[in-house]
């Protein structure tokens, strides 16, 4: 009898875990969290959170995340009509307001970058466009968000501010699509954000005005209510409000909220 309760205490020893002789080592990150989660976020993070989803599905094994990039407005909607998501991250805290006052948040929302606008045009700006003021030349195809977009929000604001009457021929439903009317050339320029006219690289040239600092937006971001994985959808949000994804928001263009 106590040769096999020695044998049962060295064997329970060298696994290291309650579980027998025969059970394999767990090979789960401490402290990980497996399961899936839904993120719904502003077209504009689509390159940094796609970043951030691979790192958290790499420090928790088993982990999957998906996401749906699109206007804020857009998604603040689908989520007060019964779209099911467990985090939103929105471009300003006007769309993000509407989910609070729907009760959809679990929580209150964490700010965690701001973003400022800028002009893209085509290539060596044939234009010549300078200033924002110049966007209200006559000739010139100009695409912006639509009003009820943040960054169609912001582009308002500058308009106000400036006393500028922009007259585009599109207004879009995200920041992205913007963006793409002036890669294509189907625009002459476009009302973006900084981060935007980054991912864009050589295939525009942005124009800085200093109205912009007029109109800066902040991101905020939640775990949404009924959520049916809690665990790991605050894990998601304190990722991107914590060290690593400031990190990769200040690498993308964003600034500290």
């Amino acid at each position: 009898m106590k040769r096999l309760l020695a044998a049962v205490v060295a064997c329970a020893g060298a696994i290291g875990f309650v579980g027998g002789c025969g059970s394999s080592q767990d090979d789960t990150t401490p402290g990980s969290t497996s399961g899936e989660i839904t993120v719904f976020a502003a077209a504009s993070l689509k390159q940094t959170f796609t970043e951030l989803g691979d790192v958290l599905k790499a420090e928790n094994p088993g982990a999957n995340v998906t996401f749906s990039f699109a206007g804020s407005s857009d998604l603040v909607a689908q989520l007060t009509q019964g779209a099911p998501a467990d985090v939103f991250a929105s471009a300003d805290t006007a769309n993000m307001t509407k989910l609070t006052d729907a009760g959809l948040a679990a929580g209150a929302p964490v700010d965690f970058a701001t973003n400022t606008l800028t002009i893209v045009t085509a290539p060596g700006n044939p234009k010549g466009i300078t200033s924002f003021a110049d966007l209200a030349e006559a000739g010139t195809q100009l695409v912006v968000c639509a009003p009820q977009v943040p960054c169609g929000a912001a582009t308002k604001k500058v308009e106000d501010a400036t006393g500028t009457d922009l007259a585009p021929v599109s207004e879009e439903s995200s920041v992205t699509d913007v963006l793409n009317k002036v890669t294509s050339g189907q625009a002459d320029a476009g009302v973006v954000y900084v981060t935007d006219a980054a991912v864009a690289g050589d295939k525009v040239t942005a124009v800085s005005f200093p109205e912009a600092a007029k109109a800066v937006n902040t991101y905020p971001i939640v775990t949404v209510k009924g959520t049916k994985d809690p665990d790991l959808a605050t894990k998601f949000v304190e990722l991107v409000s914590g060290p690593k994804g400031r990190d990769i928001l200040l690498k993308a263009g964003f600034q500290a909220p």
